[in-house]
């Protein structure tokens, strides 16, 4: 039988045997420690240990073991010992089964008994392991705290010192030109109590000292905080090398306090100038009442020649000034700037500037020159950016209303805020000059006492709101209401006009045409529903005028640039009426119609934008010259309409309402360029001038002429003239007898022009139609009518004096009917369609004549009058002579 002893000893098989565990303690305690827990689980933190030694480890074992044999007597371990923490390993090791056998007994103790071991074993090698990782650690910590000790409090402590050192010296050597400096005062106020001339000079090198020094230490202290190191190498570069180490976030800052720095130096000497001024006066006083003629003389010899000295010296100050703030404008490239930091950089150097005139009567050509440069350099890339911006805008635009106020105006936008301010942004109101003064206050009065002109002041641009938009193109709801209100009642039309329209002969109504709410509309020719009469524009216009007040801004700060400002503006332009002209105008047909659409003016316009700035290219040509590539780098590709323009349906007429915006929207670009015509002459160089003229008469007074090409398209599509002239094809004209009936193909065109003037209403609810814009396309409707009747009048083969009488009452009741849709008057081509008919009844010679003076008519519709006439008036001789002449008329279009 099994001993009870031996199954609970059995039980513990989680623990070390305890002759091993009795080894492990006697091995901590030879080295000092503490004895190990009881359990591995209690184990803590071991702060300082030892790697125990080979014989020591050797102790552990008992005897050498297969690691082989040892893994699969742990892996035949079951399953059920390890299942949950609440297992009762004694519980179950005491189910013994009913039939006891000591055989198997013995061999499922010996199992067990060797199960132990070989876990002893392993949990003794973890427990080993983690001994010597703890000794591990507490070395490590040990030698970082020696590290800390002996290198990062003493090295480090050098390091620091060396710095102080290095900072000292410094501060010593700008104590020492301080001193300097105050030993040159007192030596100077000295000679100046003499009367001594020589002091004058010494003033000057003294001031020129003073202002190197310190224009000096605000470059290299911005350098040094920029920089973040301790790295003193600064402090030996010369001011020119110094300036390019200026980093685009302190370049402002920096310039300002530059700028501050020079006018406390232009100050001082200012101030010179006005003890000496009022010190001469004093003496003079004095001298009046004395009677030493020889002393007089010899002092007012001594006054002009300090005086002198002292006027010549404002412009060595002066010059420089100017030297140093150039080479720190130029020791940074400026194109990389936003467009505000770089309006407030050309503001500071304005007010620069301003200071060199009222300091010594300077233009500052030094400044304007360097300033140029990088304006020139700067703009040349903005404008770049801004016209493929613009590129994208426009390919990207819808072409719907932007709605703005009726009074809007361009001077409530932020860009253009500076024509209304006489002051810099930068400047503090309270430091401004009074506007109602009678006498201008110059920068030296005022801040003489106080203040610095370059003091940099929080810009409130964020804070200002621009009130320009409105809700739906009305000013409010209750506009918009009653406007819908009017155009609904139809009380103040005639009562003719609500009839449907009758023969005024035989009172039938053959076709219904000519509806009430066709002619109820007609009541507002420009179809614009009473809304207010808001501006058209979108929000690519827009941009473009905000572009325009950027540049602006730009050039009236910094006059010398005018003409390239003005040049770019004008770029603008011309891209925006090219792209109007692409998307909506461009019609290779319109020019063969001979109606004249297109002016040459127009025509030579677009031809010069396309010439010069627009890539028609699709690749870059790898043989073409540096010449070429520079040229199409000042170029922009064509602009694409955008795919969700649709200007094919007949529904809108097609896009009718996106060719108003569009149009529309050019039209008041023109306008706001009109007005800002005076603003841009005055600042325009005279030898340039011609440009600008050049540019408003050529290129800025076409905008309106875009219509006729552009509505033109619409009126060719909105009326089928084709029906129009099967109809006519079907008509007898040889007829008997006068007729007192007009042909159908009239009220088949009426019916056409009142479907156009419902349509043409419908846009008018998305988008008001002006006055011009509906007269245009109630003209070319009409235009395009009356040459399609003559036109099918021409295909006329036979015809009598009746049907010539026909023809005349179909074109009157087509104008009876015509002008109530239409208050255009004249009708347009009136005289067109009734001079062909009346050419009919011509002799033979007053017809050779009338061939001769009316080249409107085409080839054709001549000899079809000539051969149509043959055989009533005109014989076969007078028909050979007639169409000689036709065809006299002809030649040079050929």
């Amino acid at each position: 039988m099994v001993v009870l002893s031996d199954l609970l000893i059995l039980c513990g098989r989680v623990y070390p045997r305890g002759s091993d565990m009795q080894k492990i303690k006697s091995l901590m305690t030879r080295q000092g420690l503490k004895s190990p827990p009881e359990s591995l689980s209690d184990l803590g933190a071991i702060e300082s240990l030892r790697v125990p030694g080979k014989e020591e480890f050797r102790e552990l074992r008992e005897q050498p073991s297969d690691p082989q044999a040892e893994q699969e007597l742990i892996n035949s371990i079951e399953q059920v010992y390890f299942s949950t923490d609440s297992f009762d390993i004694v519980r179950y090791e005491l189910e013994l089964p009913p039939v006891l056998n000591l055989q198997e007994l013995e061999e499922y103790r010996d199992k067990l008994k060797q199960q132990q071991a070989a876990e002893l074993e392993r949990v003794t090698s973890l427990q080993t392991g983690l001994q010597l990782a703890a000794v591990i650690c507490t070395n490590g910590r040990r030698h970082l705290n020696i590290a800390k000790e002996g290198f990062t409090q003493a090295s480090l402590g050098l390091l620091a010192n060396q710095r102080k050192r290095q900072l000292l010296i410094g501060l010593l050597k700008s104590l020492r030109t301080i001193k300097t400096l105050q030993r040159t005062d007192v030596r100077l106020s000295e000679m100046l109590e003499e009367d001594y001339p020589g002091a004058i000079q010494l003033c000057l090198e003294c001031q020129k000292a003073a202002s190197t020094f310190t224009v000096f230490q605000v470059v290299l202290g911005y350098v040094e905080l920029c920089a973040g190191n301790t790295d003193t190498k600064f402090q030996k570069l010369q001011y020119k090398d110094l300036c390019t180490h200026v980093t685009p976030d302190s370049y402002i800052p920096c310039l300002a306090d530059l700028c501050k720095a020079l006018w406390e130096v232009m100050l001082s000497y200012y101030r010179t100038m006005e003890w000496h001024e009022k010190h001469d006066n004093e003496d003079t006083t004095s001298a009046s009442e004395g009677s030493n003629m020889m002393g007089t003389e010899e002092t007012n010899f001594d006054r002009g020649y300090i005086k002198k000295k002292l006027e010549h010296g404002l412009t060595r100050i002066w010059q420089d000034v100017q030297l140093k703030v150039k080479t720190y404008l130029l020791g940074t490239d400026l194109s990389i700037f936003k467009y505000d930091d770089f309006i407030f950089v050309l503001d500071i150097i304005s007010r620069l500037m301003q200071v060199g005139e009222e300091f010594c009567g300077s233009k500052s050509e030094v400044l304007q020159d360097s300033i140029r440069k990088q304006s020139v350099n700067y703009f040349k890339n903005y404008h770049r950016t801004r016209l493929d911006e613009l590129r994208m805008f426009l390919e990207n635009e819808t072409w719907e209303l932007c709605p703005v106020k009726s009074n809007f105006s361009i001077l409530q936008l932020h860009e253009f805020k500076f024509m209304e301010q006489s002051r810099s942004p930068s400047v503090s109101p309270s430091k401004q000059p009074s506007s109602t003064s009678s006498k201008t206050v110059t920068l030296f009065e005022q801040y003489c006492s106080g203040g610095n002109p370059f003091e940099i002041q929080a810009n409130h641009k964020d804070e200002e709101t621009e009130d320009v938009l409105a809700s739906n193109g009305y000013e409010s709801d209750e506009q918009e209401k009653s406007a819908y209100q009017e155009y609904d009642s139809d009380s103040d039309v005639p009562e003719e006009l609500k009839r449907d329209y009758v023969d005024e002969q035989t009172g039938d109504a053959p076709v219904k045409s000519v509806s009430r709410e066709t002619l109820k509309s007609r009541k507002k020719s420009d179809y614009s529903l009473n809304k207010v009469n808001a501006p058209i524009l979108t929000n690519t216009t827009l941009n473009v005028i905000r572009l325009v007040g950027k540049y602006m801004q730009m050039m009236n700060i910094l006059k010398p640039i005018a003409f390239d400002v003005i040049h770019f503006m004008s770029q603008l332009f011309d891209y925006y009426l090219y792209a109007i002209y692409t998307f909506f105008g461009r019609n290779d047909s319109l020019e063969s119609t001979g109606l004249g659409l297109s002016s040459s003016r127009l025509r030579t316009t677009l031809n010069r934008i396309q010439e010069s700035l627009i890539d028609m290219e699709v690749s870059a040509d790898p043989t073409a010259t540096l010449t070429a590539a520079e040229e199409r780098k000042e170029k922009v590709p064509s602009p694409h309409l955008s795919h969700l323009v649709v200007l094919t349906s007949g529904d809108t007429l097609y896009g009718l309402a996106e060719r108003v915006v569009a149009t529309e929207s050019l039209v008041f670009l023109a306008e706001q360029f009109e007005f800002l015509q005076p603003h841009l002459d005055a600042v325009m160089p005279a030898v340039k001038k011609p440009f600008l003229q050049q540019f408003y008469s050529q290129t800025v007074s076409t905008a309106s002429e875009l219509r006729k090409p552009i509505y033109w398209i619409v009126a060719g599509k909105a009326i089928d003239y084709e029906q129009m002239l099967l109809l006519m094809a079907n008509v007898k004209w040889d007829v008997k007898e006068i007729m007192s009936q007009h042909n159908i193909y009239v009220d088949a065109l009426l019916k056409e022009f009142e479907q156009f003037n419902m349509r043409l209403n419908e846009v008018s609810k998305k988008v008001r139609i002006p006055l011009p814009v509906s007269n245009i396309l109630w003209e070319h409707c009409i235009r395009l009518a009356n040459r399609t009747i003559v036109e099918g009048y021409a295909n006329v083969k036979k015809c009598s004096n009746e049907g010539r009488a026909l023809m005349q009452l179909d074109f009157q009741q087509f104008l009876m009917k015509l002008e109530k849709l239409t208050d255009i008057r004249p009708i347009p081509d009136k005289e067109f369609v009734e001079t062909y008919i009346k050419a009919y009844y011509l002799t033979e010679n007053d017809m050779e004549r009338w061939i001769k003076e009316h080249r409107e008519y085409s080839t054709k519709q001549l000899i079809n009058l000539v051969n149509v006439c043959l055989g009533s008036h005109i014989n076969k001789k007078a028909r050979q002579k007639l169409l000689s002449a036709v065809d006299d008329i002809d030649r040079p279009k050929r």
